[in-house]
C-alpha cells in the first residue's frame, strides 16, 4: 500500500520565481506573498481583516503591519466585526496601550467607525463581498506591478469615504483591493502571475 506524500508548500522552496520586491529574508512576508497576496478573497472575516490592517498601513509599509498581524488579531478580537463595531471610549484607550499593534489613536478612533460602516455595507448588499466584488462583476483585474492607484480604487475609495470610512484614500484602497484579490499586480515572472493563481478563502 502506497502512503500518499503531502505537498510541500509554495513558501518553503527558495527556487520559485517571485516578484522582485518581495523581501525573501522574512517567512511570513514569503508565505503572505505565496498564499494571499492577489488571491480572490471572499470570506468577511478574511475580507474585514485585511480592511483594518490596510486602513492601519496609511503612510507605513505593508511588511511592518504584517510582522504585527498577530498583535492586532489579539488586540482585535480575532477581527470580530461585531465586536469592534460595539467598542467605546474604553476600548480606544485599552488599544492604546495594546503590545505589538500601531499606536495612532486617530487610527484606532476610525477602526471602531470604520467597522461600523464596515457592517452598515453588510446590511445593504447581503455581505461585504458583494459590495468589493460589484465594482469589477465578480472579475479580478490584472494591474501593471509598478501600478499605485487606478480609477478602481479612485472609485472605492470616494464610496467608502461617502459612506464614513477614514483612511481610506486612494493609494491605500489599491493596496487593499491587491490583498483582496480584486486587483493582481504579481510581476510577470512570478509564480503567482494570473495564469498560474488558484483562488482561495482561506486565512493565513
Amino acid at each position: 500500500m502506497s502512503t500518499a506524500t503531502k505537498e510541500r508548500p509554495s513558501w518553503e522552496d527558495a527556487t520559485l520565481p517571485r516578484c522582485s520586491w518581495l523581501k525573501l529574508s522574512n517567512p511570513a512576508y514569503v508565505r503572505y506573498h505565496d498564499a494571499e497576496w492577489c488571491r480572490p478573497h471572499h470570506d468577511e472575516g478574511s475580507l474585514y481583516e485585511l480592511f483594518v490592517l490596510e486602513l492601519f498601513q496609511a503612510g507605513l509599509s505593508w511588511e511592518t503591519i504584517l510582522n504585527k498581524r498577530d498583535a492586532f488579531r489579539s488586540a482585535y478580537a480575532s477581527f470580530d466585526v461585531d465586536a469592534v463595531a460595539s467598542w467605546g471610549p474604553s476600548d480606544i484607550d485599552r488599544l492604546m496601550q495594546a503590545p505589538g499593534i500601531i499606536h495612532h489613536r486617530r487610527k484606532i478612533e476610525a477602526s471602531i467607525g470604520n467597522a461600523r460602516a464596515f457592517k452598515a455595507i453588510q446590511r445593504e448588499y447581503g455581505s461585504f463581498d458583494a459590495y468589493l466584488w460589484g465594482f469589477t462583476d465578480g472579475t479580478p483585474l490584472r494591474c501593471a506591478p509598478n501600478v499605485t492607484r487606478n480609477e478602481l480604487s479612485d472609485a472605492l475609495a470616494t464610496d467608502l469615504k461617502g459612506r464614513g470610512v477614514a483612511f481610506a484614500g486612494s493609494v491605500t484602497m489599491f493596496s487593499y483591493l491587491q490583498a483582496a484579490g480584486v486587483v493582481n499586480s504579481h510581476d510577470p515572472a512570478c509564480f503567482c502571475a494570473p495564469e498560474r493563481m488558484q483562488p482561495t478563502d482561506a486565512h493565513a
